[in-house]
């Protein structure tokens, strides 16, 4: 409402006040908003409106609470209002059937449905929503794709023009409201009221909304400037309480008498010109003023950059010396850290002081110590742990660091440290040694850091990551060259972390040029690079004599520890087997390894996994199990490997531990291959598991070897269609069920076929090898299995046929036997004039099984039941305190496979 009418006499009052009378329609005009008088009648006053506009207003309310809550990403609360809007909506269902369905209302539902698309497709923006926001969502986008369905021509239009559709709608409300539209202006500008098609108008673009803004501020400020600056308000109020009483009878209707003629319009227009004019001059006088002062603001426009001049660093005519370089570098690092402090401006500074400094011949010493403070000021360009270096900064970082070394190797006579102090630097007297603060093995570490960074953001499987990873060798060029400078000048401390640095970017690569050595001398016909890389030192010697001056020297656990688990690694990775075994052995790792830090019980895990995986190469089937037991036993052998999150635990931390973790996540090129992994443990498995089952098949007390392979096999069983396996794991469980059978032709066919070696076995360095193994054990492990199994069919059976069955040399089938019999897990003896095997039918049969099970647990039962009434009682019962000790002797000849043997031994004897 206007301040216009607030200061009126008492005598308008009174004349306005004639009644409680109903504002009166022209017969012209359908007015969407009443004329009040003045603010003192808004509670007397009636207003009289049709459907239409109730309903509508109801709508472009809660239109106006949706787009308010998508500004805020508030799903819920769209979610909410959007139900609303629905039976809101149905409640108009009449008023809409007779004018159609409402532009704006059309607009609400495309772009909302645009809105949530674009939500759903931002995957980063998803993980950061809270669970109430994800749920609302889904919910929410299902909804509105559902509802949407009724109204797709309408929304298509829509899409189509949707500037056009704007106009239309404008339109339609500047019909139907014709001479109210300048009431409803006159109380948008004073910021009372708001139309429907004011509100609903297609968002502008981003410039446009922005200059609209600074315009209304601007003329906010003339309306106060005007208040102060005008003098006559009371005389004005005045001649306006007196016109109003000589005009009453000039209007025929109350609303027509208050409306604002067109007169009015433009000479409120024309002073508004003339006070921006005004206001427009006094700005440029200010600006003229500041400009001869010497300030240094600058007029912009529109917010675009401008492109400044270089800095001067010195006034003209100032003596470039030490003091007075050291003084603006003193001032250039001061601003590190600081709010709004532009980090690329201060590295182009600090290269523009290193050429004063250099053209002044200031010194070596001087360059030295400013670009140690580049190389950091390049460290804090990204002041977020998260982020990575972008492309030109590294390279730009790799650049620094090289001239950095150059440097030094160029001048033995300048020593560096971060423990000299900065008072007792000397960077120009040549009389006494050049001394700079700085630390070159900080700056690689965290060179090194960031180079894992790189490679953790980046997509591994685009051709951006390979790019990345070409640098690696430019990485570790300058980690040997710093450890060739720490062996001259540095620490022994000092130079078993460069050494480390090393070993972490060797030992998980396999050293193929050795392999070729190994296997057989060079062949003349490769090239000389071929030839010089022949030459070069192995990976093996090199981690030999890395490692090994850790061990000697270095006097933290945690290098030395990660030292070991690397040399382990590097071990296993090339297939020496007894000494990677016997390091890890000697080391105790084992035992406090759960006191480790995170990065630490990582390594680990890996170098357990490459343990069993070579244990498996070499035909150590029980102790490669055993390796790989804790890690695929748990079910999360990716998290514990550093290869990724999985999503089930995502909702157990917050967003700041799953940042720290992913972190510690290993670059793809370090991976191990997982199903590789799982593969060699249920392989492992079904060689010991599948023996073990057909030995103990009646017995109640049997324990199981692998749980995850005895799942594996569950869900093989529960299968109701069993066609030709395709996964890895159907594989195995085709080939464990050929096994148990005895049948190895088929268990060979399921394990090493082309499927499975393009899967798993052509990654091994020496697949042949693999495979031949592989063979050799399932035809032993399946000769024991079928013993096992069919060994009460027979009375003897020949070696001879037992050897063509399975296709061993006869004496690796009497040694398999042999052992058998020595173990007491067959009871058979060798006839060896004949070359039989004599089976001594001393297993029980299924019902004596049963009735020995039922004996056993009934012992059992009895025997708690004595406990639990000797607890109450207070005393045992003797009878069972005397027979106890004597059943327990006796128990475990008949509960063992061959319960009879101690009785047959002592008759055959």
């Amino acid at each position: 409402m206007s301040r216009f009418f607030t200061t009126g006499s008492d005598s308008e009052s009174e004349s306005s006040l004639s009644g409680d009378e109903l504002v009166a329609k022209p017969v012209g005009g359908n007015y969407s908003k009443p004329i009040l008088l003045s603010e003192d009648e808004e509670d007397t006053k009636r207003v009289v409106r049709s459907a239409k506009d109730k309903r509508f207003e109801e709508l472009t309310n809660l239109i106006k609470t949706i787009r308010n809550a998508m500004k805020i990403r508030d799903v819920t609360r769209c979610l909410e209002e959007f139900e609303l809007l629905g039976r809101a909506y149905g409640k108009a269902r009449g008023v809409v059937d007779k004018e159609g369905v409402p532009r704006f209302y059309v607009r609400i539902l495309a772009d909302l449905e645009t809105y949530l698309n674009e939500l759903w497709e931002d995957k980063e923006g998803k993980k950061k929503m809270n669970k109430n926001n994800a749920k609302a969502l889904s919910t929410l986008r299902q909804k509105i794709r559902k509802y949407n369905r009724d109204y797709e021509s309408q929304i298509a239009s829509y899409k189509q023009n949707p500037e056009q559709s704007a106009a239309e709608d404008e339109e339609r409300k500047s019909d139907e409201s014709e001479g109210s539209s300048s009431s409803s202006s006159s109380e948008d500008e004073d910021g009372e009221g708001l139309s429907a098609a004011a509100f609903l108008k297609k968002k502008e673009p981003l410039g446009e909304a922005r200059g609209k803004l600074l315009k209304k501020a601007e003329e906010d400020e003339e309306d106060s400037d005007s208040e102060s600056e005008d003098e006559d308000w009371g005389s004005s109020d005045s001649d306006t309480d007196s016109e109003s009483d000589e005009d009453d009878g000039k209007y025929t209707s109350l609303a027509s008498k208050f409306l604002k003629k067109d007169e009015d319009k433009k000479m409120t227009e024309k002073k508004r010109e003339e006070k921006s004019k005004k206001k427009h001059d006094r700005k440029a006088k200010k600006y003229e003023d500041e400009e001869d002062e010497g300030g240094e603001w600058e007029k912009v426009k529109g917010g675009a950059p401008l492109v400044k001049e270089k800095p001067k660093m010195f006034a003209k005519g100032t003596e470039i010396n030490h003091a007075v370089v050291v003084k603006k570098l003193n001032e250039i690092l001061q601003a590190r850290g600081k709010k709004g402090t532009d980090r690329a401006a201060q590295i182009e500074l600090l290269q523009l002081l290193v050429s004063i400094a250099s053209e002044n011949s200031l010194g070596i010493a001087m360059d030295l110590k400013i670009k140690f403070n580049i190389v950091a000021s390049l460290y804090d360009y990204n002041p977020n742990l998260a982020s990575y270096m972008k492309p030109e900064m590294w390279k730009k970082c790799l650049d620094s660091i090289d001239e950095l070394l150059d440097v030094l190797f160029a001048n033995p006579n300048i020593f560096v440290g971060e423990n000299i102090v900065e008072e007792s630097e000397n960077l120009s007297n040549p009389e006494q040694p050049l001394r700079v603060r700085g630390c070159i093995l900080t700056l690689v570490e965290r060179m090194d850091e960031e180079f894992t960074k790189i490679m953790q953001n980046t997509d591994p499987h685009s051709q951006e990551y390979v790019e990345h990873l070409k640098d690696e060798a430019r990485v570790c060029g300058i980690l040997s060259r710093v450890q060739q400078y720490l062996q001259e000048r540095g620490a022994p401390e000092e130079l078993c972390r460069a050494d480390l640095r090393r070993v972490l970017h060797t030992y998980y690569k396999f050293d193929y040029k050795a392999l070729q050595r190994q296997q057989g001398p060079a062949g003349d016909s490769k090239s000389e690079q071929d030839q010089a890389e022949n030459e070069g030192e192995d990976s093996a010697v090199l981690m030999d004599r890395l490692c090994k001056y850790i061990y000697a020297k270095d006097r933290t656990d945690r290098i030395r520890t990660c030292a070991i688990l690397c040399h382990i690694y590097h071990h296993a990775l090339h297939s020496r087997w007894f000494q990677a075994r016997d390091l890890m052995l000697m080391s105790h790792l084992q035992d406090n390894i759960q006191h480790a830090d995170p990065p630490v019980q990582i390594l680990y895990n890996r170098t357990m996994v490459q343990l069993g995986i070579c244990a498996f190469r070499q035909g150590m089937i029980k102790d490669a199990h055993n390796a790989l037991l804790d890690i695929q036993s748990s079910g999360r052998a990716k998290e514990l490997l550093g290869q990724g999150l999985l999503m089930r635990s995502l909702q157990e931390r917050n967003q700041e531990q799953e940042k720290i973790e992913k972190r510690r996540q290993v670059p793809f090129h370090m991976h191990i291959n997982l199903e590789l992994l799982e593969c060699v443990y249920l392989v492992s498995a079904m060689l010991l598991e599948i023996p073990y089952m057909a030995a103990h098949e009646f017995d109640a007390r049997r324990r199981m070897i692998s749980k995850q392979f005895h799942h594996q096999l569950r869900v093989g069983e529960r299968q109701p269609l069993l066609g030709p396996p395709e996964s890895m794991r159907e594989h195995v469980v085709a080939a464990s069920k050929a096994m148990k059978m005895g049948d190895w032709r088929t268990c060979h066919r399921f394990i090493i076929n082309e499927k499975m070696n393009g899967k798993v076995w052509d990654l091994f360095p020496e697949a042949d090898k693999v495979r031949t193994m592989l063979v050799r054990k399932i035809q032993e492990e399946s000769l024991r299995t079928y013993l096992f199994t069919y060994s009460s069919v027979y009375d003897s059976i020949s070696m001879e046929t037992l050897s063509d069955m399975f296709q061993l040399d006869l004496p690796t089938v009497h040694s398999i036997i042999s052992k058998m019999i020595i173990n007491e897990e067959l009871m058979a003896s060798l006839d060896q004039p004949t070359q039989t095997v004599v089976m001594h039918r001393t297993e029980p049969t299924a019902l004596q099984n049963l009735a020995l099970q039922l004996a056993e647990k009934l012992g059992n039962l009895v025997e708690n039941n004595e406990r639990v009434f000797d607890h109450k009682q207070g005393s045992y019962g003797g009878y069972f305190r005397d027979q106890k000790d004597s059943y327990r002797k006796s128990e475990g000849g008949y509960l063992r496979r061959g319960g009879y043997r101690q009785q047959e031994r002592q008759a055959n004897y």
